[in-house]
């Protein structure tokens, strides 16, 4: 999805010029752009959270929107129209009916995906329904066009039950090349993923879960080694058993921990097959009564200070904070300890209030921290990927590789204790994760089309390297104005 072009650009509630440029309400300011790109004013060093939302909400009315759409074939003469359109358009519909999968090759089909949301959880908002998730998924299809090249449709649905959700999902498949969930309560995100999976023949992908363990693996490959440690062996605790800790618990298993090293903690405290609330949770979440049964080899009791006593890392995706987690708790953690606090927009903990009570490596989902472990470093590239070799599916492992890729990356910048993970303003990582992941996808037989490595790379860096100069000249030529202050 690209920003929309010509007169369907532009703030909204301002006049509009009939075929290019900006607004007549902002045709000055233009101008001012175009010769001398004046600047907006930059945030203040430490902006606060009230100054962002400030800026979002007024932003948001100036501009109707994040994301539009924009033609991908010139329109010459009234000739094209009868090659885009009726009557030629009739024999590319006769090929695709003959067969369905020339739908990838003579459609955007193979780069557009639906970011999908019931809105029963959003942020750290809770059930704001469908039209309040509207604005997160139309960022979020931000984020994929601009660091990831992919076109991603935000669809909030109206929804009440699973079944409903799964049947909307199901029957959009023939128009996508991928779909990602997003915002849906748990445990209803975890039957919808694992349906979905199952039943589609493209990739479904749910970024609470899937996403935020991908890019904390990521981060944990690197803070291992800042502390000297191999994740076989380390004793790790998750804050929370959310639709974030549930899929990281699979992950960190599937990529090599002993999941008897792991402990998970609840609002209830620690799961363990003794719990005096097991037998519900085996009929009400198998998900999490499936962890309770497989971690905690020591059968560790009690809350979360117990379970982090003698641990060596913390990853919190629990609670708004800050005052969540305790520096008590902290302290209690084996030395050179490591701690993510995930929630947003407010962590368990404040770094500096981690780092005084013991933890060496601290991360959180911010940016205005060092050690931003966060999604946005990880979904575009990895749709990126999958798109590019027309994946059926995306499977853990091809989300181990991209943890790994994205790790390496940070790696070779040279780690530190406030340097473990990549921003999201170094680009040139998603092309490099996106070419992991289109060949593990490949190798694992779940790719329609069998691209070298040398390719998927050219693919990735063509489709991303094209969105980036749509920005730049939407903007360079006064399409995309700066915002009034």
């Amino acid at each position: 999805m690209e920003p929309r072009l010509g007169a369907e650009t532009g703030p909204r509630g301002t006049r509009r010029s009939v075929r290019t440029g900006p607004p007549e309400g902002c045709a000055s300011a233009a101008r001012t752009k175009i010769a001398g790109r004046r600047q907006p004013a930059p945030l203040p060093k430490k902006a606060t959270e009230d100054e962002f939302s400030r800026r979002a909400l007024g932003y948001s009315k100036f501009y109707g929107g994040k994301v539009g759409f924009a033609p991908k074939v010139p329109v010459r003469s009234l000739d094209d129209f009868s090659i885009w359109y009726t009557p030629g358009v009739a024999a590319v519909s006769k090929a695709i009916q003959a067969e369905p999968g020339l739908s990838f090759e003579y459609t955007g089909r193979w780069n557009t995906i639906a970011i999908v949301s019931d809105g029963s959880r959003v942020l750290g908002l809770g059930n704001i329904g469908p039209e309040g998730a509207l604005p997160v998924m139309e960022g979020k299809a931000l984020i994929y066009n601009y660091l990831g090249g992919v076109n991603a449709i935000p669809l909030p649905v109206r929804t009440k039950t699973e079944e409903e959700l799964i049947s909307i999902v199901k029957a959009l498949e023939p128009s996508l090349g991928g779909v990602n969930l997003e915002d849906i309560e748990s445990p209803k995100c975890f039957e919808v993923l694992d349906r979905l999976r199952a039943e589609m023949e493209i990739p479904v992908w749910h970024d609470d879960q899937q996403g935020t363990a991908g890019v904390t693996l990521a981060g944990l490959f690197n803070a291992l080694e800042v502390t000297d440690r191999k994740l076989a062996g380390t004793r790790v605790v998750l804050c929370g058993s959310g639709a974030a800790n549930v899929a990281t618990e699979r992950l960190l298993v599937e990529a090599g921990s002993d999941p008897r090293d792991i402990i998970v903690v609840d609002s209830k405290g620690i799961l363990h097959p003794e719990r005096e609330d097991i037998d519900q949770l085996m009929l009400k979440n198998k998900w999490k009564y499936e962890i309770a049964i497989r971690t905690n080899g020591d059968r560790v009791t009690g809350g979360l200070k117990e379970a982090l006593r003698g641990s060596d890392v913390l990853v919190a995706a629990a609670h708004q904070g800050p005052a969540a987690i305790k520096p008590d708790e902290i302290a209690v953690m084996n030395r050179r300890s490591i701690a993510f606090f995930l929630a947003n927009p407010v962590p368990e903990m404040l770094p500096a209030e981690a780092h005084a009570a013991g933890a060496e490596v601290v991360a959180t989902g911010r940016s205005d921290y060092p050690n931003q472990v966060n999604n946005s470093l990880l979904f575009p590239a990895i749709f990126r990927g999958a798109l590019d070799v027309r994946a059926r599916t995306i499977t853990d492992s091809m989300v181990i590789q991209a943890a790994t890729e994205l790790a390496g990356f940070a790696r070779e910048k040279g780690l530190s204790p406030d340097y473990i993970m990549p921003t999201m303003v170094q680009w040139e990582v998603y092309p490099r994760v996106a070419t992991r992941v289109g060949q593990a996808a490949v190798r694992e037989g779940v790719a329609r089309k069998k691209l070298t490595e040398d390719e998927s790379m050219r693919a990735a860096m063509a489709t991303i390297e094209r969105s980036r100069k749509v920005m730049n000249q939407l903007r360079s030529g006064g399409l995309i104005v700066d915002p009034p202050e």
